[in-house]
């Protein structure tokens, strides 16, 4: 997948933004959210975003 895909349109949150929040610590869904704003505006990307969270938090 590539760091520069965008996962939240709302917040133009990428795949990189993700993984950079969960390299400076970011543990959970919430936490990452927390950091990045991901799924917090429309919520569309929710699905999708849990998903990906989910595998590389894996």
């Amino acid at each position: 997948m590539d760091d520069n895909e965008v996962v939240c349109v709302c917040f133009q949150v990428t795949v990189g933004d993700i993984k950079k929040a969960i390299a400076n610590g970011a543990r959970t869904f919430e936490e990452i959210q927390n950091e990045t704003q991901l799924g917090t505006g429309c919520g569309g990307c929710l699905g999708a975003a849990q998903e990906l969270v989910s595998a590389l938090l894996a």
